[in-house]
């Protein structure tokens, strides 16, 4: 079964990057339900999707088209191979660590309805690693490595709100025709920018990447 393990809130503390005086990338799992709400505009709104959550930097980060952040317990398993370190649940700055879900091949615009309390979220876009990450994380060349293995997480906007639990099952209530997933727009995005055209072909882009897409596609 497809399910969220642990839903992941913020415990702020001083970004190590420096960049900002607080960070909410220390995730950590939490009991019980929490709610999930649209969170406005990335600038002067709420910051995350999730209540009790908390976003530092919102210039960049928040926002209605990235209300909740998920990544794969399957996925960091690879990574603590990977780095030879013990990665727990929300490490990545993750609302959800979910099993049984192919994030990284989800699709832009597919919908998942996540347990029973009528919570329905639509995937959206993939995370672009920030100085932020690489200083929490503390790995040599993080960014660097982050993107060339292209196992992004991916966001996700508030279609219906509702309340989330570990152990809740998601299910894949819509997708979309087009073959546009989160790992293509992130390699478009970084490595491979001839692909840029063709993440135009998903309506559920979010518009600020689609403007992106289209001027660095202009520019090439």
């Amino acid at each position: 079964m497809a399910q969220v393990l642990t839903v992941n809130v913020a415990h702020p503390r001083p970004n190590p990057a420096g960049d900002h005086a607080i960070t909410g990338i220390d995730k950590r799992p939490v009991d019980g339900a929490v709610a999930v709400r649209a969170p406005g505009p990335m600038h002067g709104g709420l910051g995350s999707g999730l209540v009790g959550d908390t976003i530092g930097d919102q210039q960049f980060h928040g926002g209605d088209d990235q209300a909740v952040y998920a990544y794969a317990r399957e996925d960091l398993d690879a990574w603590e191979s990977e780095l030879d370190r013990r990665i727990a649940n929300g490490v990545f700055g993750e609302n959800f660590t979910t099993a049984g879900v192919d994030v990284t091949n989800a699709v832009i615009g597919e919908r998942w309805r996540v347990g029973s309390d009528g919570l329905e979220l639509e995937v959206s876009r993939p995370r672009i690693p920030c100085r932020t990450f690489a200083a929490w994380l503390d790995v040599n060349g993080w960014v660097k490595t982050f993107t060339r293995t292209a196992i992004p997480g991916a966001y996700l906007r508030l279609v219906s709100p509702g309340s989330v639990s570990a152990g809740d099952e998601i299910v894949v209530t819509e997708r979309p025709d087009h073959d546009i997933t989160i790992g293509f727009v992130f390699r478009a995005l970084t490595l491979e920018p001839q692909h840029l055209p063709a993440i135009l072909r998903a309506d559920a882009l979010p518009e600020p990447l689609r403007e992106l897409a289209e001027r660095r596609a202009a520019a090439r």
